[in-house]
């Protein structure tokens, strides 16, 4: 039995278009009660929320609602199609998977192919940005999954570890601190510091010294990880980095070498994450599951 009419299916996507119950009544040229009434029947049919409803502002799709309509949208281009026989245009689904930046190019192409492989029927897309670029994709569901690190993500978000990291100091071989197996906050205090311009990045690693009571110099803010490890083989300073490529040498043929930061407080882990605190559509939650038996 269909619990969920094409009527009602149609009012959601309406309300998810436009923002408004009174947009899309106007639109549909229904009543804006008529709308209210679908979308609470079938809220109540779901048992979760579609939309969050804030005073002032339009309806916000949940994660939930997004999936919700995607699939809404799909089954009333499916439906259309049947009133037209000699036309066939099946609508694929899809994944979408965020990428932190400095992680990108050690996680992104060795998930990419076992997920096409898994999920043949998705069309998956990928998108690599920064901290905050990722936690609003997420938030406003453009993505829906993303490998990034912890770092301010609050309890309405969805968080699997993956494996736990420490940052490197990345210098020139003859740093005075090279000789070191590995290196302290307090010894790192005491030189030039070369950290990435993404702003929670830089915010995270300056907290670890703030913490310890320590006021470092921060010589540079490199805009990528190779700009931080040229820096730092050309006797600009010491980077600063989680993510620490196996190469001994910068793009520009300079020799490097990493230490590893001794303080237990700079450990963090490499995520899995998604908005919401309510259970995945079927295709995200196997990705999930996917993307934590290969990473890991």
């Amino acid at each position: 039995m269909l619990y969920i009419s094409l009527r009602q299916y149609e009012y959601i996507c309406a309300i998810g278009r436009f923002g408004s119950l009174s947009a899309a009544a106007q639109q549909l040229n229904v009543s804006q009660p008529a709308l209210s009434t679908a979308l609470t029947r079938v809220e109540s049919h779901l048992g979760h929320p579609l939309f969050t409803r804030r005073r002032g502002a339009a309806m916000a799709l949940t994660p939930q609602g997004r999936s919700f309509i995607e699939d809404a949208e799909a089954l009333l281009a499916s439906a259309a199609q049947l009133e037209k026989a000699d036309q066939v245009s099946p609508t694929k689904a899809q994944l979408r998977l965020g990428c932190f930046v400095d992680l990108a190019p050690f996680l992104l192409a060795k998930a990419l192919r076992p997920l096409r492989a898994a999920l043949p029927d998705l069309t998956i897309s990928y998108k690599v940005d920064g901290f905050e670029g990722l936690i609003s994709d997420l938030i406003d569901g453009r993505i829906d999954l993303a490998l990034t690190y912890g770092l301010s993500m609050d309890a309405g978000f969805q968080q699997q570890i993956l494996f736990p990291s420490r940052p490197s100091a990345i210098m020139a071989p003859d740093h005075p601190l090279a000789g070191a197996s590995s290196v302290s906050l307090s010894e790192l205090a005491g030189h030039p510091l070369i950290l990435s311009n993404e702003g929670l990045s830089a915010q995270h690693v300056l907290g670890l010294f703030r913490q310890n009571g320590l006021r470092p110099l921060v010589a540079h803010r490199a805009a990528t990880l190779e700009i931080q490890r040229s820096l730092a083989a050309n006797h600009e300073g010491i980077a600063i980095s989680y993510a620490n490529p196996p190469s001994d040498f910068s793009y520009d043929g300079m020799p490097l070498i990493s230490r590893r930061v001794l303080e237990d407080i700079a450990a963090e882990s490499v995520v899995l994450a998604r908005h919401g605190t309510g259970p995945a559509d079927p295709n995200t939650a196997q990705a999930e599951q996917i993307l934590m038996e290969l990473l890991a």
